[in-house]
């Protein structure tokens, strides 16, 4: 039986190879340790994530196989393409950061009580997005944010973390806007980490984590700036 590996609280401490992850359940690695940019940082670059639930110590997973979505496979219905058309929202990047990850913490999950982002985790990617590594997608009807995702750019992949939507397909066309900036960008890969029914029915595959880490790992980095809001309001421009 293999044991689960528990970090200390140097940031700078090593994890345990992913090969190490425990199939049961959903690839779980180490516990505890802490949420320092770092640790962060140092763990995304590796194919490995936080997730767990308030009261509980910190957990660290890396599934096999992999759940991720190419930005170019993305599906779009014609329900969803007629939304897109009609451009009943207003997109933005990095505007808004907090207020995404705070919504985000608000949304009822199916099968889950609560959320699992914490005050913990709000001020760890908060701090992540200040830095110029944790960003934002934004969808406005007129002043009110309706929508929106935030995830973590590593290397030449975007690790997506949450989304929500408080009016229909916000959150879908801030995806498809998403997908299309960052494969224009020259990213390869969106992390899903783990399996939705929703994101499969919009194009998220599994794949092996070996072909995960290849990709974090061997892809030219994407350089990007510290905040994606300019860079993504003329790309917003140059679309037809």
């Amino acid at each position: 039986m293999i044991s689960l590996h528990w970090l200390d609280n140097n940031a700078s401490s090593d994890f345990p190879p992913v090969e190490l992850a425990m199939r049961e359940p959903d690839g779980l690695l180490a516990a505890g340790g802490d949420l320092a940019p770092e640790r962060l940082l140092k763990a995304y670059r590796q194919g490995i994530f936080p997730w767990y639930s308030p009261g509980e110590p910190i957990l660290w997973w890396s599934p096999d196989p992999r759940f991720v979505l190419y930005p170019e496979q993305l599906k779009v219905s014609r329900s969803l393409s007629k939304s897109i058309r009609n451009r009943p929202f207003k997109i933005t990047m990095d505007e808004a950061f907090s207020r995404v990850i705070g919504q985000c913490s608000q949304r009822p999950r199916k099968g889950q009580d609560g959320t699992w982002i914490s005050g913990e985790m709000d001020e760890a990617y908060n701090r992540l997005h200040q830095m110029g590594h944790a960003h934002s997608v934004e969808c406005w009807h007129g002043s009110k944010l309706v929508g929106g995702l935030y995830g973590v750019h590593s290397g030449a992949v975007f690790c997506g973390e949450s989304m929500f939507s408080l009016e229909s397909d916000a959150s879908k066309i801030a995806l498809f806007h998403l997908c299309h900036f960052l494969s224009a960008k020259g990213f390869q890969l969106i992390d899903s980490q783990v399996y939705t029914e929703h994101l499969e029915r919009l194009g998220a595959v599994m794949i092996p984590r070996n072909d995960y880490i290849k990709t974090l790992q061997q892809s030219t980095p994407v350089e990007m700036p510290v905040n994606w809001s300019e860079s993504f309001s003329q790309f917003m421009t140059e679309q037809p």
